[in-house]
């Protein structure tokens, strides 16, 4: 008795191949942007978080010693952890971050975001660049602990 044996093909073709890359392309094209859009606004909540503390520090220099003018942020009790993104302001003291493309990085923000701290209130600043652009992020915090971001680096 003869047995035969039905010859199966292996592999895809080069059509299944070309469909399976484009759906790829087309699924990379969406998520990127997204995950470049996720990131830039972690790392604003980064700063936030860092003003955020730095607040915290300024309200315990407070407590001790009357006033929010401590000169630098050593005296005012704080110290960054890990990698800063964003360049942060007390008064004349900043500590650098490892933020780049914002032309005008490493300069206080004037005006309304201008760091400055007195006998009863004060204003921490960060500025950095969340994405590829030349535009800065600034934010600030204030002695009522209210962060405000005058000029938003995600919205331009």
């Amino acid at each position: 008795m003869a047995h035969s044996k039905l010859k199966t093909s292996a592999g895809f073709t080069l059509i299944e191949l070309m469909i399976v890359v484009a759906i790829i392309g087309i699924l990379a094209a969406i998520a990127i942007p997204n995950f470049m859009a996720y990131q830039a606004k972690a790392r604003q909540t980064e700063a936030k978080t860092n003003l955020g503390a730095i607040s915290t520090s300024a309200i315990a220099y407070f407590a001790a010693n009357n006033t929010y003018a401590a000169p630098t942020f050593v005296a005012l009790g704080y110290a960054v952890s890990g990698t800063n993104r964003y360049y942060l302001w007390w008064q004349v003291d900043s500590i650098a971050g490892a933020s780049s493309g914002c032309t005008n990085n490493a300069v206080a923000p004037t005006g309304d975001a201008a760091p400055a701290a007195g006998a009863t209130g004060f204003t921490s600043s960060a500025r950095g660049n969340v994405d590829t652009d030349d535009t800065c992020d600034d934010l600030i915090i204030n002695d009522l602990r209210i962060i405000a971001n005058p000029s938003n680096d995600l919205t331009n």
